[in-house]
């Protein structure tokens, strides 16, 4: 007798655990989702006809889109990326730049380990909630709390490019090499090179593979391409176009594989993008005007310094080395309003209550944001002003070719749907409302609570 009692209170248990948990997916309006990013996004990608997307122009017919999303500042990688999956600005995530600033030397390094985000990100919020989650070559990943995940990550003395890097942060150990023996093929530095473009290829197989076998509530991946080719060419080179469609291909192998593993109705698919593009044709680098004024010297501790600017593309952010001297902060005032008009004309000031409102980095004393065209270089050796080509992003976020896009499509989205008004932000409420994830997030909202 007692051990039927025993028997029955573990059998009504497991039916409360298994009522709770419908209970549960009932209430969420999505089992999967698959946000995907594509560095330098442009809305343009699938407004216009000309681009080979037809998955996302599928995405747009049949779900809701975004005619363009504010980013942050400055708008390159990885803050904006730290902002889609937290829901917060930088200077609330704590993720700057790309590379951090160390006020004792230059640095090869980047903000690559997810412990140096301040806020909780939607794969801590995944994991509270119980769910699983994977992620393919997102920034600032090392080490989060990611069940299958393969981060971005590079040897600094190296350089960008290397696999063995990231197969030693990889969790689970061997998860890689099993990628490798089921769908990949052997990667190594020539088949999973950013200089091509059958790295995007290799990242949608690793997201599809892990879709269709281990089911993961939230995929983050990150497809590289149209940064690449955009720095080098312009938004309108000939490898723009196919990096565009490869960016595309990829998204169409993790939809099939969500209808191979049966899930395709339970599975949302949101596409972002972290900044858009501008073609560019001068340079400016003003740490050669402090280092003439005898701010700083050209050395890799920057020598006896007092100010540098910290660049990210096209910005450059103030650091003092003592943030109470005050008349080396006028000084470089006055070396920035004499320099000659036409160069003056180039840039803006950026005040410290202006990156206040933007969310920056709370530490820099005061910022530069050029004219469109125009790019910041972080040398402080040549000419103060070149000659420059190709693409940049990094611009302040108030003008619509440095826009990011949006699409989202699957459960739990409104069909025909087009939002004129979204930020960067307000990605990862959206991601929320759709897993029923736990985040607080006073900075956004959740696109669908939009424009209503």
């Amino acid at each position: 007798m007692k051990s039927l009692k025993i028997n029955l209170r573990f059998i009504l248990a497991l039916l409360t655990i298994l009522n709770i948990s419908g209970f549960a997916q009932a209430q969420r309006p999505s089992d999967h989702v698959v946000l995907i990013s594509i560095d330098g996004f442009r809305p343009d990608f699938y407004l216009e006809e000309k681009w080979p997307a037809p998955n996302l122009k599928q995405m747009v017919k049949e779900g809701t889109h975004a005619t363009g999303v504010r980013g942050v500042f400055p708008s390159v990688t990885y803050p904006s990326h730290t902002t889609i999956i937290t829901g917060v600005m930088p200077a609330t995530h704590g993720i700057y730049y790309n590379s951090p600033f160390d006020p004792a030397q230059k640095t090869n390094r980047w903000y690559w380990e997810t412990d140096l985000i301040k806020s909780k990100t939607l794969w801590h919020a995944v994991k509270d909630a119980g769910l699983k989650s994977a992620s393919f070559i997102w920034p600032v990943s090392v080490g989060a709390p990611v069940d299958y995940n393969i981060p971005e990550f590079w040897d600094a003395a190296e350089g960008h490019g290397g696999v063995e890097p990231m197969r030693e942060q990889e969790n689970p150990a061997g998860l890689l090499a099993e990628m490798e023996r089921e769908v990949l093929g052997k990667l190594n530095n020539r088949t999973f090179n950013g200089d091509y473009l059958s790295k995007e290829d290799r990242t949608g197989e690793m997201a599809a593979y892990v879709l269709e076998i281990y089911k993961p509530n939230l995929i983050t991946v990150h497809l590289i391409a149209t940064d690449h080719f955009q720095h080098m060419e312009g938004r309108e080179g000939a490898m723009v176009y196919k990096s565009v469609a490869a960016a595309d291909r990829a998204i169409g192998k993790i939809m099939e594989a969500a209808h191979r593993a049966g899930i395709s109705d339970r599975t949302t698919f949101i596409v972002v993008g972290d900044h858009g593009f501008v073609d560019i044709h001068t340079a400016l680098s003003p740490n050669v005007w402090l280092k003439d004024a005898g701010l700083l010297e050209d050395k890799a501790d920057r020598g006896k310094w007092k100010a540098t600017f910290h660049t990210s593309g096209a910005s450059a952010f103030l650091h003092i080395k003592d943030m109470k001297d005050k008349k080396t902060v006028e000084r470089v005032r006055k070396i920035l309003n004499n320099q000659p008009q036409e160069v003056r004309d180039l840039f803006r000031i950026v005040e410290k209550e202006e990156l206040k409102e933007i969310g920056a980095d709370p530490n820099a004393v005061l910022a530069l944001a050029p004219k469109p065209g125009v790019s910041f270089s972080g040398s402080a050796s040549g000419e103060g002003v070149k000659p420059a080509t190709g693409g940049t992003h990094g611009f302040f976020p108030d003008f619509k070719d440095i826009e990011t896009g949006f699409v989202a499509w699957g459960a739990g989205i409104e069909q025909g749907r087009q939002i004129k008004e979204m930020g960067l932000e307000d990605v990862a409420p959206e991601v929320a409302r759709l897993l029923n994830l736990d985040m607080k997030m006073p900075e956004a909202r959740a696109y669908s609570e939009s424009e209503k």
